[in-house]
């Protein structure tokens, strides 16, 4: 059963209040000190990103100029930090000044992503999207010459919003043949994996596999994409609940997964990747497993405890040894904010706050 906008509409506000409240005339702070931005951390463009999507699918939702004023924002925000060259620069000070020439190829391809996902929406003002093409036209040649894995499954994920452009087609061929071969060089015995250790956003490498197979229609692309989501839900969607990969330690080949700390962006990247592949199979054991993954923010974690502040509609940064990291970072809140707007377009969602 899909929400109707009705029935979102009375509790937007829980998460979008504080959305807000991390938000100022520049973009989204970075990180906080509990439930507060904490000014000397700054700015990052990945933020800005990945709010821009967020921000994106709320206008679509809701259809409410407050939710077009943040894209206005964020876009801003990511204008600012492209380089002539196409590039982003990612980290900036409280003082609007960059600290760095260049980000990583990450961060350029969460920039892909989010200007893909703002192009292919049918709500968003045709002026702003023309920024966005200005913005990818700038970036276009870079492409071909990424080095990082993720780097190239979030450029995947971006080009398969605008698959009208006649030279991106090409583009995702060469991005997902380089996938294809990195996974076949670290894939051995009962390890099906595109590096010798598992690391942050492990769910984007499938997900840009389907994607790419939604797109092409190789049976390859298909296969890695089952087999990798399949082995990476091995390690972290149990019977019961979702339990990500730890980030102190993370896992390392022929090694137990590190135990802790949890965090909020996997759940939601590993949502993401399988409605995608429910999309494919129309299995729903893979919708199941979706929803699970949701469950975790809401208390069906190793620690039966909400990452929901009751109070604020704010996403705690994660879950520890110890029970909850309280803090309340922009990237915790806008991964929920997504999870929350893409499963409710396939299910019911019973709120808990």
């Amino acid at each position: 059963m899909v929400f109707t906008t009705d029935k979102l509409d009375c509790k937007d506000t829980m998460f979008t209040d504080y959305l807000f409240a991390i938000t100022d005339d520049v973009g989204i702070f970075q990180h906080s000190i509990y439930g507060i931005p904490d000014l000397s951390k700054g700015y990052t463009t990945d933020d800005n990103s990945r709010a821009l999507i967020l921000a994106v699918m709320l206008f679509e939702r809701f259809k409410k100029r407050k939710y077009l004023k943040l894209i206005y924002k964020y876009l801003a925000f990511m204008i600012y930090a492209q380089n002539d060259n196409g590039k982003f620069k990612n980290f900036m000070n409280f003082n609007r000044e960059f600290i760095e020439e260049e980000g990583s190829e990450d961060c350029f391809g969460r920039c892909l992503w989010a200007l893909g996902r703002t192009i292919s929406s049918l709500a968003i003002p045709e002026n702003i999207k023309r920024s966005c093409w200005h913005m990818v036209n700038k970036a276009l040649e870079h492409w071909p010459k990424l080095n990082s894995p993720r780097a190239k499954a979030y450029s995947i994920v971006g080009l398969s919003y605008f698959t009208e452009k006649s030279d991106v087609i090409p583009l995702i061929v060469h991005l997902s043949t380089s996938l294809v071969e990195q996974y076949k060089q670290f894939k051995d015995g009962d390890w099906h994996w595109f590096e010798n250790y598992m690391t942050y956003g492990n769910a984007f490498f499938p997900w840009s596999l389907f994607k790419a197979y939604q797109i092409l229609g190789t049976d390859v692309l298909l296969e890695i994409a089952r087999e990798s989501m399949d082995f990476l839900a091995s390690f972290t969607l149990r019977k019961d609940y979702f339990k990500p990969i730890g980030c102190n330690g993370w896992l390392i080949k022929g090694k137990e997964p590190a135990t802790y700390d949890e965090q909020p962006i996997e759940a939601c990247e590993t949502l993401l990747s399988c409605l995608e592949y429910y999309e494919i199979t129309k299995d729903k054991k893979c919708l199941e497993n979706a929803e699970k993954c949701f469950h975790w923010y809401q208390g069906q974690n190793s620690k039966k405890v909400l990452l929901l502040d009751e109070v604020t509609g704010a996403c705690y940064d994660g879950i520890n040894e110890n029970g909850l990291n309280l803090n309340q970072g922009s990237e915790s809140l806008v991964s929920y904010g997504i999870a929350f707007m893409e499963l409710s377009n396939y299910v019911e969602i019973k709120s808990i706050i």
